[in-house]
């Protein structure tokens, strides 16, 4: 579904991807692990786009170049992005924040019948729908921004650090949330400093180190691999 090839990213005369080159399958989540400042939401944000760098190589979606398209285009083209910190706004309530994410043409159509699904997925927010963003809990703005993205009604989600910041009981119910939204059909690419909720959550891995993919396969080869384990999981 998506690819990326000989995929880089260099903001002045630093270079933060050298190279990436990544494959996910519909229906799919791929976890992208790493330490800070590795190049993990700077691929995110190439993909979708945004990326304030200047970006090289290539990016597919469904054998369609999304590489020449601006962010708009990428979004109607079916990706939409949750971006590390929520990015939420704040003095909106949580049911215009919501409405914000169908701008798209693609899902404007179907804006009703998508709300209705975000607040089936995240009930707790049925009953926050008219209360203040910055009000709310990090897990439940977390939600918010989480059903923002599927309001564009994307085929692929790209979720960057969903546990910052969150206490362990409301990672736990993203999650849960994460892997019903997987199971509707929904490919996932994720970035998650948690390695292991990353696992949790995905099939596939892939570990970038200095914007550079030095390892990857599935996630229960990842979680036995000696430099993952020692790195990244403290063993």
């Amino acid at each position: 579904m998506l690819e990326t090839r000989g995929l880089t990213a260099s903001y002045g005369q630093f270079r933060a991807l050298f190279g990436v080159d990544l494959t996910l399958a519909a229906g799919e989540t791929v976890a992208i692990i790493g330490a800070n400042g590795a190049g993990k939401s700077t691929l995110l944000r190439a993909i979708a786009g945004i990326c304030e760098g200047r970006v090289s190589g290539q990016v597919m979606l469904n054998g369609a170049s999304l590489t020449a398209l601006n962010s708009d285009q990428i979004v109607e083209q079916g990706v939409a992005l949750v971006p590390e910190g929520r990015a939420i706004f704040s003095d909106l309530t949580v049911k215009e924040n919501l409405l914000l994410g169908a701008y798209s043409a693609r899902a404007r159509a179907d804006e009703a019948q998508n709300l209705e699904r975000v607040l089936n997925l995240f009930p707790k927010l049925i009953e926050r729908q008219t209360q203040i963003a910055r009000t709310m809990s990090g897990g439940e703005q977390q939600m918010c921004a989480i059903g923002r993205g599927l309001m564009a009604k994307p085929k692929l989600l790209l979720i960057d650090e969903l546990s910052l910041g969150l206490a362990p009981r409301a990672v736990e119910k993203l999650t849960d949330y994460l892997i019903a939204i997987n199971k509707e059909g929904l490919s996932i690419l994720l970035v998650e400093q948690d390695v292991m909720t990353a696992f949790d959550l995905s099939s596939y891995g892939v570990v970038i180190e200095t914007g550079k993919v030095t390892l990857s396969g599935s996630t229960a080869y990842l979680s036995e691999e000696p430099r993952v384990r020692e790195a990244y999981l403290g063993v």
